[in-house]
């Protein structure tokens, strides 16, 4: 066993599970990154990972890897950075520990994320929202227990990891409803319920009956859902609502996006954006701002108010038939 196996145990016994005290997704993902790149190294030089050295990880060996990752598995630029962002941590890790490989440390810590266009976030509209939450059959136990999820999802925002970790002890339906969760970050918020949103948890959790160490959205067995369950129960129910809302033909759906459906709801509400950052526990109020860009009713608004005066408001619109064409090609 060389330099690089001990270093990478002690990365993650050492520095995240002891000192930074990583969440599960953390730890999970940076193994990925590691399996991933050792598997590559192994394939490409023949070296089992345990003969591996921290020498062998240089600036062109992880530039070959990210490569690897884009080229051959076809991944995206922003999972592209973010194993990046895993070697990097190992490596100032690492700086500690092998101070010899200074210089092979800085040339791979040198190596810089890609820039990556960012696309405007996609959310639902009341009708969409409507068709949505129509979709689950209520005469069902499965039924009632998804449209209950998919209620406090658009309403709460929660991320899909809160949702599925939710209990029965963190649903508050006396005066001022509300749900608490921890969230990202080992955060704790507690989020308002309104009225509609109550009424409907209210009669789930009756029908529930579980302690308050149970999962608020079991399985069928009395287990936690998972992620991947929560989105194979949406990616169901999208498919029902499109057979009777035209608009979402287009959407691609993902939990993330009834989130971003809460998000944008509260700004077309007049809500602080600073509020709404706080609503759906994020770090900073920068991450928040994606939503200013999407909703373009908005910025139609700030538009009306910078109107040069004697101007008749609205959009154009070509009074001749032929340019009327023209116009929508």
């Amino acid at each position: 066993m060389t330099t690089l196996a001990p270093t990478l145990e002690a990365f993650f016994t050492e520095r995240l599970i002891g000192q930074r005290q990583a969440s599960p997704h953390t730890i999970s993902a940076y193994r990925d990154t590691f399996r991933l790149l050792l598997g590559f190294l192994q394939d490409r030089t023949g070296t089992s990972p345990c003969q591996l050295g921290v020498e062998d990880l240089d600036a062109p060996t992880i530039g070959a890897f990210l490569a690897h990752l884009e080229t051959e598995r076809h991944n995206s630029v922003a999972t592209r950075n973010a194993r990046l962002a895993g070697v990097h941590s190992l490596f100032r890790f690492a700086a500690l520990r092998h101070p010899e490989h200074a210089e092979l440390i800085a040339r791979v810590l040198a190596i810089p994320p890609k820039r990556t266009s960012r696309a405007l976030v996609s959310f639902l509209t009341e009708r969409e929202i409507d068709a949505l939450l129509s979709s689950p059959d209520r005469s069902r136990w499965i039924g009632r227990r998804d449209h209950a999820l998919l209620a406090v999802t658009i309403q709460t925002g929660l991320r899909v990891s809160e949702l599925a970790g939710l209990r029965c002890r963190d649903l508050s339906l006396g005066t001022g409803p509300h749900l608490r969760c921890h969230g990202k970050g080992r955060k704790e918020r507690a989020t308002p319920l309104t009225t509609a949103t109550a009424a409907v948890l209210r009669a789930w959790l009756h029908e529930r009956r579980g302690a308050p160490d149970d999962p608020l959205f079991p399985t069928s067995r009395g287990s936690q859902l998972s992620p991947d369950a929560v989105e194979h129960r949406l990616a169901k129910y999208v498919a029902l609502a499109r057979q009777v809302c035209p608009s979402l033909q287009g959407k691609q759906l993902s939990p993330h996006v009834l989130r971003h459906t809460c998000a944008v709801s509260l700004l077309q509400a007049g809500v602080d954006i600073s509020v709404i950052a706080l609503w759906l526990g994020h770090e900073t109020i920068r991450t928040t701002q994606i939503y200013l860009h999407a909703d373009l009713a908005l910025k139609e608004r700030a538009l009306a108010r910078t109107a040069p005066r004697q101007v008749k408001p609205g959009r154009y619109r070509p009074t001749d038939a032929l340019l009327a064409f023209l116009e929508g090609l």
